[in-house]
Protein backbone atom coordinates (compact mmCIF):
# COMPACT_ATOMS: atom_id res chain seq x y z
CA UNK A 1 0.00 0.00 0.00
CA UNK A 2 1.39 3.55 -0.81
CA UNK A 3 1.08 5.42 2.41
CA UNK A 4 -0.17 8.84 2.94
CA UNK A 5 1.95 11.82 1.75
CA UNK A 6 3.50 13.58 4.44
CA UNK A 7 3.44 17.67 4.03
CA UNK A 8 5.90 20.10 5.37
CA UNK A 9 4.71 23.41 5.07
CA UNK A 10 6.06 26.87 6.30
CA UNK A 11 9.49 25.89 5.62
CA UNK A 12 12.78 27.68 4.50
CA UNK A 13 13.82 24.93 1.88
CA UNK A 14 18.04 24.93 1.29
CA UNK A 15 17.36 23.67 -2.58
CA UNK A 16 20.87 22.60 -4.76
CA UNK A 17 21.46 26.08 -5.59
CA UNK A 18 19.69 28.58 -3.64
CA UNK A 19 17.08 28.31 -0.32
CA UNK A 20 12.67 29.58 -0.80
CA UNK A 21 9.88 29.51 1.33
CA UNK A 22 7.66 26.96 0.66
CA UNK A 23 6.29 23.12 1.00
CA UNK A 24 7.89 19.99 0.82
CA UNK A 25 5.93 16.58 0.04
CA UNK A 26 7.60 13.09 1.08
CA UNK A 27 5.55 9.74 -0.38
CA UNK A 28 7.18 6.26 0.34
CA UNK A 29 10.16 7.60 1.94
CA UNK A 30 11.02 9.84 -0.87
CA UNK A 31 10.72 13.56 -1.99
CA UNK A 32 7.47 13.30 -4.02
CA UNK A 33 7.06 17.64 -4.62
CA UNK A 34 8.18 21.05 -3.94
CA UNK A 35 6.24 24.09 -4.36
CA UNK A 36 6.61 27.71 -3.18
CA UNK A 37 2.88 27.38 -1.83
CA UNK A 38 2.79 27.51 2.00
CA UNK A 39 -1.07 26.54 2.82
CA UNK A 40 -1.24 22.84 2.73
CA UNK A 41 -1.97 21.20 6.01
CA UNK A 42 0.39 18.91 7.32
CA UNK A 43 3.53 19.45 9.90
CA UNK A 44 4.15 23.40 10.51
CA UNK A 45 7.85 24.53 10.13
CA UNK A 46 7.55 27.73 11.71
CA UNK A 47 9.80 29.25 8.66
CA UNK A 48 13.00 27.05 10.35
CA UNK A 49 15.41 26.08 7.68
CA UNK A 50 14.84 22.52 6.02
CA UNK A 51 17.79 20.97 4.92
CA UNK A 52 18.74 17.49 3.73
CA UNK A 53 19.76 14.85 5.94
CA UNK A 54 23.55 15.36 6.53
CA UNK A 55 25.90 13.03 5.12
CA UNK A 56 29.24 12.32 7.74
CA UNK A 57 32.18 10.59 6.12
CA UNK A 58 34.85 10.66 9.17
CA UNK A 59 33.64 10.58 12.42
CA UNK A 60 36.47 9.23 15.34
CA UNK A 61 33.39 9.98 18.11
CA UNK A 62 32.40 6.24 18.85
CA UNK A 63 35.21 5.09 20.56
CA UNK A 64 34.36 7.18 23.24
CA UNK A 65 31.14 5.91 23.65
CA UNK A 66 32.73 2.15 23.68
CA UNK A 67 36.29 3.06 25.95
CA UNK A 68 34.52 6.25 28.25
CA UNK A 69 37.54 5.59 30.79
CA UNK A 70 41.20 3.94 29.90
CA UNK A 71 40.92 0.18 30.14
CA UNK A 72 36.76 0.54 30.58
CA UNK A 73 34.86 -1.35 28.14
CA UNK A 74 30.85 -0.69 27.54
CA UNK A 75 28.47 -3.06 25.49
CA UNK A 76 29.08 -2.62 21.73
CA UNK A 77 25.42 -2.34 20.95
CA UNK A 78 24.95 -0.10 23.90
CA UNK A 79 27.78 2.24 22.92
CA UNK A 80 26.26 2.53 19.26
CA UNK A 81 23.44 3.30 20.44
CA UNK A 82 24.28 6.15 22.56
CA UNK A 83 26.55 7.18 19.50
CA UNK A 84 23.91 6.81 17.10
CA UNK A 85 21.36 8.74 19.00
CA UNK A 86 23.86 11.47 19.42
CA UNK A 87 24.34 11.72 15.45
CA UNK A 88 20.78 11.67 14.61
CA UNK A 89 20.27 14.36 16.99
CA UNK A 90 22.40 16.59 15.21
CA UNK A 91 21.08 15.93 12.10
CA UNK A 92 23.28 13.50 10.40
CA UNK A 93 21.10 10.55 8.95
CA UNK A 94 23.94 8.65 6.96
CA UNK A 95 27.56 8.51 8.54
CA UNK A 96 30.43 6.80 8.31
CA UNK A 97 31.84 5.23 11.35
CA UNK A 98 35.83 5.88 11.26
CA UNK A 99 37.57 2.47 13.35
CA UNK A 100 41.06 2.53 13.53
CA UNK A 101 43.04 -0.23 11.70
CA UNK A 102 46.79 -0.42 12.79
CA UNK A 103 47.39 0.40 16.45
CA UNK A 104 50.29 1.25 18.80
CA UNK A 105 51.52 -0.81 20.62
CA UNK A 106 50.65 0.27 23.56
CA UNK A 107 46.96 1.21 22.40
CA UNK A 108 44.25 0.93 24.71
CA UNK A 109 42.15 -0.55 22.08
CA UNK A 110 43.56 -3.25 19.54
CA UNK A 111 41.74 -4.80 16.17
CA UNK A 112 39.65 -6.76 18.11
CA UNK A 113 37.82 -3.92 19.90
CA UNK A 114 37.45 -2.55 16.28
CA UNK A 115 35.66 -5.62 14.49
CA UNK A 116 33.55 -6.08 17.82
CA UNK A 117 32.04 -2.49 17.26
CA UNK A 118 31.44 -3.27 13.47
CA UNK A 119 29.70 -6.20 14.36
CA UNK A 120 27.56 -4.22 16.81
CA UNK A 121 27.02 -1.70 13.60
CA UNK A 122 25.90 -4.25 12.01
CA UNK A 123 23.75 -5.74 14.44
CA UNK A 124 21.88 -2.53 15.02
CA UNK A 125 20.96 -2.04 11.35
CA UNK A 126 19.65 -5.55 11.57
CA UNK A 127 17.80 -5.42 14.60
CA UNK A 128 16.27 -1.84 13.68
CA UNK A 129 17.93 -0.44 16.92
CA UNK A 130 19.47 2.77 14.74
CA UNK A 131 18.59 5.95 13.69
CA UNK A 132 21.15 7.27 11.50
CA UNK A 133 21.91 4.86 8.45
CA UNK A 134 25.43 3.52 9.14
CA UNK A 135 28.40 2.28 7.04
CA UNK A 136 32.35 2.15 8.13
CA UNK A 137 35.18 3.84 6.92
CA UNK A 138 38.87 1.73 8.11
CA UNK A 139 41.30 4.88 9.13
CA UNK A 140 44.49 2.84 8.20
CA UNK A 141 47.86 3.54 10.07
CA UNK A 142 50.26 2.30 7.16
CA UNK A 143 53.30 2.69 9.59
CA UNK A 144 51.95 0.25 12.03
CA UNK A 145 53.00 -3.09 11.66
CA UNK A 146 49.86 -5.00 12.64
CA UNK A 147 47.87 -2.84 9.64
CA UNK A 148 47.71 -5.45 6.85
CA UNK A 149 46.23 -8.13 9.87
CA UNK A 150 43.94 -5.53 11.15
CA UNK A 151 42.42 -4.85 8.16
CA UNK A 152 42.02 -8.44 7.08
CA UNK A 153 39.34 -8.58 9.91
CA UNK A 154 37.03 -6.68 8.01
CA UNK A 155 37.69 -8.15 4.64
CA UNK A 156 34.81 -8.42 1.97
CA UNK A 157 32.72 -6.79 4.82
CA UNK A 158 30.00 -4.77 2.88
CA UNK A 159 29.15 -2.36 5.12
CA UNK A 160 32.78 -0.86 4.66
CA UNK A 161 32.51 1.87 1.97
CA UNK A 162 35.89 4.31 2.27
CA UNK A 163 39.11 3.60 3.55
CA UNK A 164 41.37 6.17 4.82
CA UNK A 165 45.61 5.72 4.09
CA UNK A 166 47.15 7.11 7.69
CA UNK A 167 50.51 8.04 8.13
CA UNK A 168 51.01 9.88 11.47
CA UNK A 169 55.17 9.28 11.39
CA UNK A 170 56.79 12.64 12.79
CA UNK A 171 58.31 15.17 10.68
CA UNK A 172 55.64 14.87 7.74
CA UNK A 173 52.36 15.30 7.25
CA UNK A 174 50.01 16.31 10.57
CA UNK A 175 53.28 16.27 12.75
CA UNK A 176 55.54 18.38 9.92
CA UNK A 177 56.72 20.36 13.41
CA UNK A 178 58.49 17.90 15.88
CA UNK A 179 57.76 20.44 18.04
CA UNK A 180 53.92 19.45 17.66
CA UNK A 181 55.08 15.84 17.67
CA UNK A 182 56.70 16.32 20.98
CA UNK A 183 54.13 18.42 22.68
CA UNK A 184 51.61 15.44 22.27
CA UNK A 185 53.78 12.10 22.65
CA UNK A 186 55.48 13.52 25.73
CA UNK A 187 52.37 14.62 27.36
CA UNK A 188 51.16 11.26 26.04
CA UNK A 189 53.17 9.13 27.39
CA UNK A 190 55.16 10.77 29.68
CA UNK A 191 58.81 10.64 28.30
CA UNK A 192 62.14 12.35 29.10
CA UNK A 193 63.79 14.53 26.11
CA UNK A 194 66.31 11.22 25.49
CA UNK A 195 63.37 8.78 25.22
CA UNK A 196 61.44 11.20 22.72
CA UNK A 197 64.60 11.45 20.71
CA UNK A 198 64.75 7.55 20.70
CA UNK A 199 61.29 7.41 19.83
CA UNK A 200 61.20 9.88 17.34
CA UNK A 201 64.01 8.01 15.89
CA UNK A 202 62.27 4.35 15.66
CA UNK A 203 59.29 5.74 14.39
CA UNK A 204 60.99 7.14 11.28
CA UNK A 205 63.26 3.78 11.09
CA UNK A 206 59.89 1.80 11.06
CA UNK A 207 57.50 4.00 8.83
CA UNK A 208 60.96 3.70 6.28
CA UNK A 209 60.82 -0.01 6.31
CA UNK A 210 57.57 -0.99 5.79
CA UNK A 211 54.68 2.12 5.08
CA UNK A 212 54.92 2.70 1.52
CA UNK A 213 54.52 -1.68 0.90
CA UNK A 214 51.76 -1.11 3.06
CA UNK A 215 49.85 1.78 1.82
CA UNK A 216 50.52 -0.21 -1.83
CA UNK A 217 48.88 -3.33 -0.55
CA UNK A 218 46.01 -1.53 1.38
CA UNK A 219 45.19 0.58 -2.09
CA UNK A 220 45.55 -2.35 -4.26
CA UNK A 221 42.48 -4.30 -1.31
CA UNK A 222 40.50 -1.50 -1.72
CA UNK A 223 40.47 -0.92 -5.76
CA UNK A 224 39.79 -4.84 -5.90
CA UNK A 225 36.29 -4.14 -3.66
CA UNK A 226 35.12 -1.32 -5.19
CA UNK A 227 35.99 0.91 -1.84
CA UNK A 228 36.54 4.55 -1.93
CA UNK A 229 39.87 5.52 -0.80
CA UNK A 230 41.07 8.72 1.00
CA UNK A 231 44.37 10.12 1.28
CA UNK A 232 45.16 11.47 4.92
CA UNK A 233 46.99 14.44 6.30
CA UNK A 234 48.44 15.71 2.61
CA UNK A 235 51.37 17.87 2.70
CA UNK A 236 53.38 18.15 -0.27
CA UNK A 237 52.83 17.94 -4.05
CA UNK A 238 54.57 14.42 -3.47
CA UNK A 239 51.86 13.86 -0.99
CA UNK A 240 49.20 15.02 -3.45
CA UNK A 241 51.10 12.53 -6.20
CA UNK A 242 51.25 9.32 -4.33
CA UNK A 243 47.90 9.85 -3.73
CA UNK A 244 46.70 10.49 -7.74
CA UNK A 245 48.49 7.02 -8.02
CA UNK A 246 46.40 5.05 -6.60
CA UNK A 247 43.18 6.46 -7.68
CA UNK A 248 42.19 8.37 -4.04
CA UNK A 249 39.13 10.28 -4.36
CA UNK A 250 38.92 12.17 -1.03
CA UNK A 251 41.74 14.27 0.54
CA UNK A 252 41.55 14.48 4.06
CA UNK A 253 42.40 16.84 6.00
CA UNK A 254 45.26 18.20 3.62
CA UNK A 255 47.67 20.67 5.67
CA UNK A 256 48.94 23.07 3.63
CA UNK A 257 46.93 25.27 0.68
CA UNK A 258 49.71 23.78 -1.64
CA UNK A 259 48.57 20.38 -1.58
CA UNK A 260 44.76 20.88 -1.04
CA UNK A 261 44.61 22.67 -4.68
CA UNK A 262 46.81 20.36 -6.21
CA UNK A 263 44.43 17.29 -4.94
CA UNK A 264 40.99 20.16 -6.08
CA UNK A 265 43.30 19.71 -9.69
CA UNK A 266 43.47 15.90 -9.96
CA UNK A 267 39.93 15.60 -9.57
CA UNK A 268 39.59 14.97 -5.78
CA UNK A 269 36.79 16.13 -2.92
CA UNK A 270 38.89 18.48 -0.23
CA UNK A 271 37.49 17.25 3.07
CA UNK A 272 38.50 19.40 6.29
CA UNK A 273 37.16 19.25 9.89
CA UNK A 274 33.97 21.10 10.76
CA UNK A 275 35.53 22.03 14.48
CA UNK A 276 38.37 23.71 12.22
CA UNK A 277 35.41 26.02 10.82
CA UNK A 278 33.94 26.65 14.46
CA UNK A 279 37.27 27.44 16.12
CA UNK A 280 38.76 29.52 13.53
CA UNK A 281 41.81 27.34 12.65
CA UNK A 282 43.59 23.79 12.79
CA UNK A 283 44.44 22.69 16.67
CA UNK A 284 47.78 21.16 15.04
CA UNK A 285 48.79 24.59 13.59
CA UNK A 286 47.86 23.76 10.18
CA UNK A 287 46.33 25.64 7.29
CA UNK A 288 42.59 26.72 8.32
CA UNK A 289 39.29 25.37 6.60
CA UNK A 290 38.17 28.70 6.34
CA UNK A 291 41.15 29.48 4.23
CA UNK A 292 40.45 26.60 1.94
CA UNK A 293 36.98 27.88 1.64
CA UNK A 294 38.16 31.42 0.56
CA UNK A 295 40.70 29.57 -1.75
CA UNK A 296 37.81 27.91 -3.43
CA UNK A 297 39.75 24.40 -2.24
CA UNK A 298 36.84 23.14 0.18
CA UNK A 299 34.38 20.64 -0.66
CA UNK A 300 33.09 18.50 2.23
CA UNK A 301 33.08 19.03 5.93
CA UNK A 302 33.62 16.65 8.32
CA UNK A 303 32.40 16.69 12.29
CA UNK A 304 35.79 14.54 12.94
CA UNK A 305 35.36 14.26 17.20
CA UNK A 306 32.37 16.67 17.52
CA UNK A 307 29.23 15.61 15.53
CA UNK A 308 27.17 18.95 16.48
CA UNK A 309 29.93 21.07 14.42
CA UNK A 310 29.19 19.58 11.26
CA UNK A 311 25.81 21.82 10.87
CA UNK A 312 27.29 25.01 12.90
CA UNK A 313 30.23 24.83 10.48
CA UNK A 314 27.89 25.05 7.71
CA UNK A 315 26.00 28.30 9.04
CA UNK A 316 29.60 29.55 9.88
CA UNK A 317 30.34 29.42 6.68
CA UNK A 318 27.88 31.00 4.67
CA UNK A 319 27.84 34.36 7.30
CA UNK A 320 31.41 34.87 7.09
CA UNK A 321 32.70 34.20 3.61
CA UNK A 322 31.33 36.12 1.02
CA UNK A 323 31.65 33.52 -1.37
CA UNK A 324 29.55 30.59 0.09
CA UNK A 325 26.01 31.04 0.18
CA UNK A 326 24.06 28.79 2.20
CA UNK A 327 22.71 26.57 -0.44
CA UNK A 328 26.74 26.27 -1.35
CA UNK A 329 27.75 25.84 2.46
CA UNK A 330 25.31 23.03 2.79
CA UNK A 331 26.25 21.02 -0.04
CA UNK A 332 29.33 20.27 2.20
CA UNK A 333 27.86 18.35 4.56
CA UNK A 334 25.19 16.85 2.23
CA UNK A 335 25.47 16.51 -1.57
CA UNK A 336 29.41 16.71 -1.77
CA UNK A 337 29.90 14.02 0.81
CA UNK A 338 27.13 12.14 -0.81
CA UNK A 339 28.65 12.84 -4.50
CA UNK A 340 32.53 11.87 -3.43
CA UNK A 341 31.39 8.49 -1.87
CA UNK A 342 29.03 7.40 -4.63
CA UNK A 343 25.72 7.56 -2.75
CA UNK A 344 23.31 9.23 -5.62
CA UNK A 345 20.11 8.61 -3.71
CA UNK A 346 20.34 11.07 -0.77
CA UNK A 347 22.03 14.39 -0.28
CA UNK A 348 19.75 17.06 -1.55
CA UNK A 349 16.12 18.51 -1.42
CA UNK A 350 15.41 17.09 -5.43
CA UNK A 351 12.36 15.25 -6.37
CA UNK A 352 12.58 11.04 -6.49
CA UNK A 353 16.00 11.40 -4.06
CA UNK A 354 15.81 10.00 -0.49
CA UNK A 355 13.16 12.20 2.62
CA UNK A 356 16.31 12.41 4.58
CA UNK A 357 15.61 16.04 6.28
CA UNK A 358 16.72 18.31 9.07
CA UNK A 359 14.56 21.21 10.49
CA UNK A 360 17.07 23.78 11.78
CA UNK A 361 16.21 27.09 13.95
CA UNK A 362 18.92 29.80 14.02
CA UNK A 363 18.68 31.79 16.93
CA UNK A 364 22.18 33.76 17.40
CA UNK A 365 25.25 32.18 15.71
CA UNK A 366 24.18 28.25 16.84
CA UNK A 367 21.66 26.63 15.15
CA UNK A 368 19.08 24.27 16.78
CA UNK A 369 17.87 21.39 15.24
CA UNK A 370 14.22 20.85 16.05
CA UNK A 371 13.70 17.96 13.79
CA UNK A 372 15.13 14.89 11.80
CA UNK A 373 13.54 12.56 9.39
CA UNK A 374 15.09 9.62 7.59
CA UNK A 375 13.02 8.12 4.71
CA UNK A 376 10.13 10.44 5.71
CA UNK A 377 10.43 8.41 9.28
CA UNK A 378 11.15 11.30 12.31
CA UNK A 379 14.05 9.56 13.73
CA UNK A 380 15.07 13.09 16.32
Amino acid sequence: MTATPAIFKNARLVLPDTDMQGTLVVQDGRIADISATTSAPGHDCDGDFLLPGLIELHTDHLETHYAPRPKVRWNPVAAVQAHDAQIACAGITTVFDALRVGMDEDADLRAPDMRKLADAIETGLAENRLRSDHFIHLRCEVSAPDVLDSYALFHKDPKVRLISLMDHTPGQRQFVSLDAYRIYYQGKKGFSDEQMDAFIEARKTRAGNIAPDNRQALAKEAQALGVAIASHDDATIEHVEEAIALNTRIAEFPTTLEAAKASRDAGMSVLMGAPNVVRGGSHSGNVSARELAEADCLDILSSDYIPASLIQAAFQLAAEVEAISLADAVAKITFNPAKAIGLGDRGSLQTGLRADLVQVKMIGDVPIVRGVWREGRRVA
